[in-house]
């Protein structure tokens, strides 16, 4: 589904990813770990067009990417769900939902918005509360349930479960692989990476923006050098 091969990103005359290569199957779950500062979110910001790669090739289903804008990446079928939630919080529930939607012209948006709330109940019996009132959980639940709204065919998360509860790391990662059993692919940067990897049928390690290992998931977890620089 989606291919990235020698992916180079800077920010001015700093290089931020050297030389990211990996791919993503239709239906899997894809995990990339990694230290802080190896260039994992830039990698997800140049694959949804909000970051203009100086070198290398992004294709999904075939087709090259690296060159358009945001919304034309994500009226192609991929969604990204940031780091920090990134919601207006000024805003209620419903109509951040809405927003995720905003491209659609389709007559099935009220159907994925009740989906988004039998996903999440309690964002059903907050509606109509300004999102900023939110719990961080609560956040990050409708952060995950606008990028549902746009209905992709490749969801993208950037540190999910980032500075929530234990129990609600759980349920985050418990719906993410809900959603890719539905039939929505999964491409996912996480810093905890027994989780990320726990989960993902397939991962990769970004270290210093090169890609450095590849694999199954479980295989990766097993791997006495992943296991010393990221497991501890």
């Amino acid at each position: 589904m989606l291919e990235v091969e020698g992916l180079a990103v800077a920010y001015g005359a700093i290089e931020a990813v050297k030389d990211v290569t990996f791919t993503v199957e239709e239906g899997r779950i894809v995990c990339l770990v990694g230290t802080n500062g190896a260039g994992k979110t830039t990698t997800l910001r140049a694959v949804s067009g909000l970051l203009r790669p100086h070198r290398g090739e992004i294709r999904f289903l075939g087709r090259p990417i690296h060159h358009l804008p945001a919304h034309t990446v994500l009226a192609l079928g991929i969604a990204h769900c940031p780091e920090g939630r990134r919601l207006f919080t000024g805003m209620t529930v419903e109509e951040n939902l809405m927003l995720g939607a905003h491209l659609r012209r389709d007559s099935e948006i009220a159907k994925d918005m009740l989906r988004v709330y039998e996903l999440f109940p309690v964002l059903g019996e907050r509606q109509g509360q300004r999102a900023g009132l939110l719990s961080g959980g609560e956040q990050q639940m409708l952060a995950i349930g606008r990028a549902v709204m746009a209905r992709p065919k490749l969801l993208m998360f950037d540190e999910p479960t980032m500075g929530l509860a234990p129990i609600m790391i759980q349920r985050i990662l418990d719906t993410i692989a809900l959603l890719r059993d539905q039939g929505t692919t999964v491409l996912m940067v996480e810093q905890n990476a027994l989780a990320a990897l726990t989960l993902a049928d397939h991962g990769h390690v970004i270290d210093l923006g090169r890609t450095t290992l590849s694999g199954p998931g479980r295989e990766l977890l097993a791997d006495p050098r992943v296991r010393s620089a990221y497991l501890g």
